[in-house]
């Protein structure tokens, strides 16, 4: 018996080495032949330190000025996919700027974007997603009153931080799916006049509807304006560039955005 079970850990103990081999080579490889999100990318800006950051800027029509949106990506990275979101966003009256939050690296592999997300430090992002603010702030084309973050997944979480971390320079918060904050002390700063919209999805394991509800609950007990909907029938990371305008809690996700964009920014041109 003894014997059967060294044998069944062995060979369990060789699985779970071909698979860490398996995962290194594909961070490594995607490393060394994948893209670079500095294709996607058209404007360049600098931080307080002087790092070089990258962005893609989509500009309205009409020289404004215009209110703004500065899109924060998922854990894969600056990709074409954020690009489509983007330019649809500016077809609808808004400067968006695509944001780059891991400095020119982009994936989609599943390992390496596990390793982009928790290898990228914390303060690096920060920082670099307010520098890209700043950046949008300083552009003649917008508005400096009308300016909301948004993002997806990672870029999620990352827009309600932004949002607590630079309520004086945000108008709206908007997250897709991103990691919720359910402590009313911590976003207490998002009472300086800044609604909320959250768009979530019934059956994501990630984020469970209990910590949803908890952090509607956090903002009502604060008397923050929110709209939080969590979509029946869809999990996490439900909406994207193919998706977005089609029929379907997608396209419902998208059209509820613009409404509150509007609802909030444009009924304010004069």
């Amino acid at each position: 018996m003894m014997q059967w079970l060294k044998r069944i850990l062995w060979i369990l103990g060789g699985i779970l080495v071909i698979v860490m081999v398996i995962f290194v080579a594909v961070i490594v490889f995607d490393s060394l032949f994948g893209h670079d999100s500095t294709e996607y990318t058209n404007v360049t800006f600098t931080d307080a330190a002087g790092q070089e950051l990258h962005g893609y800027l989509a500009l309205p029509e009409g020289e404004g000025p215009h209110p703004a949106v500065l899109l924060i990506h998922e854990w894969w990275g600056l990709n074409e996919g954020m690009l489509v979101l983007a330019d649809a966003l500016a077809a609808e009256g808004y400067v968006v700027l695509a944001a780059d939050a891991y400095r020119g690296q982009v994936t989609d592999k599943f390992p390496r974007a596990i390793y982009l997300r928790l290898g990228t430090p914390e303060e690096q992002v920060f920082n670099d997603i307010d520098a890209a603010l700043a950046y949008l702030l300083s552009r003649p084309e917008v508005d400096e009153g009308r300016v909301a973050s948004m993002g997806f997944c990672f870029g999620g979480g990352h827009s309600l931080q932004l949002g607590m971390r630079q309520s004086e320079n945000l108008a709206l918060t908007i997250l897709y799916y991103g990691a919720v904050v359910t402590e009313p002390d911590l976003l207490r700063p998002l009472t300086d006049n800044q609604p909320v919209l959250g768009i979530f999805g019934a059956e994501d394991a990630s984020i469970s509807t209990a910590d949803v509800l908890e952090f509607e609950a956090a903002l009502n007990s604060l008397n923050i304006p929110n709209e939080i909907t969590i979509y029946e029938g869809v999990g996490h990371a439900f909406l994207n560039e193919e998706n977005y305008d089609e029929p379907g809690a997608a396209g419902d996700a998208w059209q509820q955005t613009l409404d509150f964009l509007a609802a909030n920014f444009r009924s304010e041109e004069p």
